[in-house]
């Protein structure tokens, strides 16, 4: 039984980009190199948005902020400094409170970095998927592997500490000694923070309407399975599907996620998760906000004000929609956890339990949910077993 609201985190939503990934799947609008952007206008709605949703904080402390996009270094470090000087007038922030900045190699100005350290920022999140001019070529990136070395060290330079480097594998035409060389290059860095992610073909994508030649199975495996070794080697533990982090850097955001943590969603398409009391307990509301920035910004004079939608959690999604998250992590969760989110029992799901461990899907032990290696891999089978109780 959940007794008390879970911790509660800040995602705020840039929409521009200078040019739309062929992979990217996310909110994200290209505007062109040079754009006049309405950053006036934009940091405006985003507090206004803030605003309405204060009653939903209802006082509760912020235990981390997202700055993701889109690209949200097109922004200079005046807008996030006014930006956060609003959110700390507004709610309680956690004294460590991590706050992050997602950027690209390709959109920074000599010296915007410090601005952003200056601003408030304390955690670096940089795009860079590949250090090889060609790859990155054929993901549409906009930089080149000199580019994002130099945007690591100007980071460093900058004061920042905490660092995360986003890396790609399984690209097009991409081969086990290539993939290897992007993780020893990143390493050269020594990163507080890795997300290393194979490329997915996602649907609504340039790449899954005209799909490139990607690696075979074979080679994918050895990628995983060679590149896995080598981040443990060098000190990143993976503590989620794609995550790895020294000790005591683990991404704080996104574990609020995978353990079904609350969050506020402000800007164009942001998505929020807030739990509230009721009279039967627990309640938990999905809402989002309206999509394309134009519509987003009008939203600003109209009486319906910026949330798009929302959908309560019904109990009988419980157990996916936590699953869906929890299972990420290497560790998993215990089964009190599990009963406590989802109200289901290991009783009701026995058979599923033990169907999900004679597939090796999961950690033979008793007292825990956890996802075994062969699980994480097979993450969307392991959910459609132990995401229903049994009949």
């Amino acid at each position: 039984m959940i007794d008390r609201l879970p911790p509660l985190a800040l995602y705020v939503h840039v929409p521009w980009c200078v040019r739309k990934c062929p992979y990217c799947d996310f909110n994200s609008h290209g505007v062109g190199r040079g754009a006049d952007l309405p950053e006036e206008e934009y940091l405006a709605a985003l507090i206004d948005d803030l605003d309405a949703d204060l009653s939903l904080a209802a006082g509760r402390e912020i235990v981390s902020v997202f700055i993701g996009g889109g690209t949200p270094s097109l922004m200079a470090p005046a807008f996030y400094r006014r930006l956060l000087e609003a959110l700390a007038a507004r709610l309680p922030l956690a004294s460590d409170i991590e706050i992050t900045l997602e950027a690209n190699p390709g959109t920074l100005e000599r010296g915007r970095f410090a601005g952003y350290r200056e601003a408030g920022i304390n955690r670096l999140s940089l795009g860079v998927q590949s250090f090889q001019d060609d790859q990155l070529a054929a993901l549409g990136r906009i930089h080149g592997g000199a580019d994002a070395e130099a945007a690591i060290e100007e980071a460093r330079d900058a004061g920042f500490d905490n660092l995360n480097i986003d890396l790609m594998h399984g690209l097009p035409g991409q081969t086990v000694e290539l993939a290897l060389s992007d993780l020893d290059r990143a390493l050269t860095f020594s990163p507080e923070h890795l997300s290393w992610y194979q490329l997915t073909l996602e649907p609504n994508t340039e790449f899954h309407s005209r799909p490139p030649t990607l690696p075979e199975e074979e080679v994918l495996w050895d990628i995983q399975d060679i590149g896995h070794e080598r981040l443990e080697a060098a000190g990143l533990g993976r503590y989620e599907i794609s995550a790895y982090a020294r000790p005591g850097r683990r991404a704080r955001h996104n574990l609020n996620y995978w353990r079904f943590g609350d969050y506020l969603g402000i800007g164009a398409g942001a998505h929020g998760k807030l739990s509230t009391w009721t009279d039967n307990g627990l309640a938990i509301e999905r809402r989002w906000k309206a999509r394309q920035p134009e519509a987003y910004l009008r939203r600003r004079r109209d009486p319906r004000g910026f949330v798009a939608g929302r959908a309560t959690v019904e109990p009988d999604e419980l157990p996916l929609e936590f699953a869906m998250n929890a299972l990420r992590l290497v560790d998993g969760v215990s089964l009190a956890t599990w009963r406590a989110h989802t109200g289901y029992t290991p009783e009701v799901m026995a058979s599923r339990l033990a169907q999900a461990r004679e597939k090796g899907l999961l950690v033979e032990d008793p007292g825990r949910l956890q996802a075994s290696p062969r699980g994480l891999l097979f993450l969307n089978e392991l959910l459609a077993l132990i995401s229903e109780a049994d009949t």
